[in-house]
C-alpha cells in the first residue's frame, strides 16, 4: 500500500480494507475462521492497460519494482490459493503482498 498523490479514495479503500482484515480475524478466530487480505502489486491485466501500452510508462514502473516486472495473474492467484489451503491454516489477521518487492521502497509514481 503506497501513498499516492490525487489518490485519497483509493488509498483509503485499501487502509479500510487491511484494518477490516485484522479486525474480522480477532472476531473469527474463536470460530476456527482465518482471514488474510492479499495486497497485489501492479498485475498485467486490463486495469493497467495504459501503462502497458506506454513503453516509458513500462520502463519507469518495471524500474520500481525490485522483481523488475509486473505480476502475472496467475502468480497472485497462486498466492490465493494458498491461502485458501489447509497449508495455510495458522495465518490470519495480515496482509500477504505479493507485489515484487515495491512496497520496499517509495518509488512517486
Amino acid at each position: 500500500m503506497l501513498a499516492t498523490g490525487n489518490n485519497t479514495p483509493y488509498c483509503l479503500a485499501k487502509g479500510g480494507m487491511r484494518m477490516l482484515t485484522r479486525t474480522a480475524a480477532l472476531e473469527l478466530a474463536p470460530h476456527g475462521i482465518t482471514v488474510v487480505n492479499v495486497g497485489p502489486g501492479a498485475v498485467a491485466t486490463p486495469i493497467n492497460d495504459a501503462t502497458m501500452k506506454d513503453p516509458e510508462l513500462m520502463a519507469k514502473l518495471d524500474a520500481a519494482i525490485p522483481l523488475g516486472r509486473m505480476a502475472r495473474p496467475e502468480e497472485v492467484a497462486s498466492v490465493v490459493a494458498f491461502l485458501a489451503s489447509d497449508d495455510a491454516s495458522y495465518i490470519t489477521a495480515t496482509t500477504i503482498f505479493a507485489d515484487g518487492g515495491i512496497m520496499q521502497s517509495s518509488p512517486g509514481l
